[in-house]
């Protein structure tokens, strides 16, 4: 049997056909315009590839709620065409078949938990940081929903006591997205994070964001992993960095073998990589079934 996978990206969108296994048959790359430009190619593309189920994993915020009014309509979006857009609404009128609508993060770690680098425990969270900041959760057999979805990439992080740097986020300023995301990176210091060597001091300031970021979760989620994925994290000196950092902020109040000699597979990266979001399209698309 073959499974549909939308993942809709601020800059691309990418369909996917794929199987139960967690293999990618197929899959295109479509811009994303302006639903009325986007949308229909989208369409098009499952109309020409014949699937059991589509699971949606979107840029945020989303309504993830299936009891609410806002089910599958994207939200607050700073892409403002795709602001209050009925996403989830718009396939159902083409497609009689069952869906599945949740964030790309939320899909990343379920993905991540069926087929990648937690399948091996019963909890994990999936971070990525690139252009924004995001976190998606696996708790207990399911992803974790509550008022809306997790917005881990705006809690607010002390600042560092070399960084004057007033944040890149519109909302709170100095949160850790706005602290510590790509855009942070480059306007901070005037350069891509790609263009900057591993040296600078610019690392040891993002594994401090990022450290204190995953000490929260550690301390409200008590994940078994925690993956960091996004192009951000593409610069491998930043994974031990992060580790020791996590560890000095921990100052040994949590004595669990996985934080104190085994941190190197508590912190980890996308077993599935940059198709992460992808794959947590087709893992939606699976669940979609079993709803």
């Amino acid at each position: 049997m073959l499974y549909g996978a939308i993942e809709a990206g601020g800059t691309k969108i990418i369909c996917a056909v794929g199987n139960e296994e967690g293999e990618i048959l197929d899959l295109i790359r479509i811009d994303t315009l302006t639903p009325d430009v986007t949308m229909p190619k989208i369409i098009e593309y499952f109309k020409e590839n014949s699937v059991e189920s589509i699971g949606i994993g979107t840029f945020g915020p989303a309504g993830v709620n299936p009891e609410a009014t806002n089910y599958g309509y994207i939200l607050d979006t700073p892409k403002l065409p795709w602001a209050h857009f009925n996403f989830l609404g718009t396939l159902q009128e083409q497609f009689s078949i069952p869906m599945n609508f949740d964030t790309d993060v939320n899909g990343a770690a379920l993905a991540e938990h069926q087929w990648g680098s937690a399948k091996d425990v019963h909890s994990c969270i999936y971070i990525t940081v690139g252009t924004g900041i995001g976190g998606g959760a696996f708790v207990n057999g399911k992803l974790l929903h509550g008022l809306l979805h997790p917005e881990m990439g705006h809690i607010l992080v002390p600042r560092h006591p070399d960084d004057q740097f007033e944040g890149v986020c519109p909302f709170h300023g100095n949160c850790l997205e706005g602290m510590a995301a790509g855009p942070a990176i480059e306007k901070r210091w005037g350069q891509k994070a790609y263009l900057l060597d591993p040296s600078h001091p610019a690392w040891e300031m993002e594994a401090y964001y990022l450290a204190q970021g995953i000490l929260n979760y550690i301390m409200i989620l008590s994940p078994e992993r925690i993956i960091l994925g996004g192009g951000v994290m593409g610069q491998k000196h930043l994974y031990p960095m992060i580790r020791k950092k996590v560890q000095e902020l921990l100052k040994e109040y949590i004595k669990v073998p996985a934080l104190e000699i085994d941190i190197d597979h508590f912190i980890v990266s996308p077993q599935l990589g940059e198709n992460a979001g992808t794959y947590g399209a087709l893992a939606l698309a699976l669940q979609a079934l079993n709803k």
